[in-house]
């Protein structure tokens, strides 16, 4: 009989796995951080180089949802920034690949059904900045007449 004390012990432990008959699954190695010069680059490019970001993916796949630290707490991915410049060329290429979508992104795509679905579960968002400060309104804006819906109803909610 196992006591609680004894279990507890274990589980602290990590014992408790080994202790069923059952071994962790081994975790697969990350590799080397990407070269902080690499990041940049990707992330610059994703501003408008499309020929150059495609280069680059093919290059280092896990460039994909690498963010570059502009400082101050400025974290900007290739999506975010092909998004606050309403490149949705770039955009739509790394989503393609699994880029990880996010409420800025898809204010600048036109994709009212995730941005309605996001600012329902938090209102506050509505406020939120992206990368550089940049705020929904801005990205919608980007968008363009795709994005216009967007835009209407980020004004109607009283979007910053």
């Amino acid at each position: 009989m196992l006591s609680r004390k004894k279990f507890l012990t274990l589980a602290a432990a990590g014992g408790i796995v080994t202790l069923f008959g059952q071994t962790p699954a081994p975790k697969k190695p990350k590799g080397d951080p990407l070269p902080a010069e690499l990041v940049k680059e990707w992330v610059g490019k994703a501003h408008s180089d499309f020929a150059r970001v495609q280069e680059l993916y093919a290059r280092e796949p896990r460039l994909l949802n690498a963010s570059f630290d502009h400082g101050g707490g400025d974290f900007e991915s290739a999506l975010e920034a092909a998004g606050h410049v309403g490149n949705r060329e770039i955009a739509e290429f790394l989503l393609a690949n699994g880029a990880r979508m996010n409420v800025f992104c898809a204010a600048m795509l036109g994709r009212l059904d995730i941005v309605k679905a996001v600012l329902s579960l938090h209102p506050e968002l509505k406020h939120s900045a992206g990368p550089h400060g940049l705020k929904l309104i801005h990205h919608a804006t980007k968008g363009g007449d795709k994005a216009k819906k967007v835009l209407k109803y980020l004004q109607k909610i009283g979007a910053s």
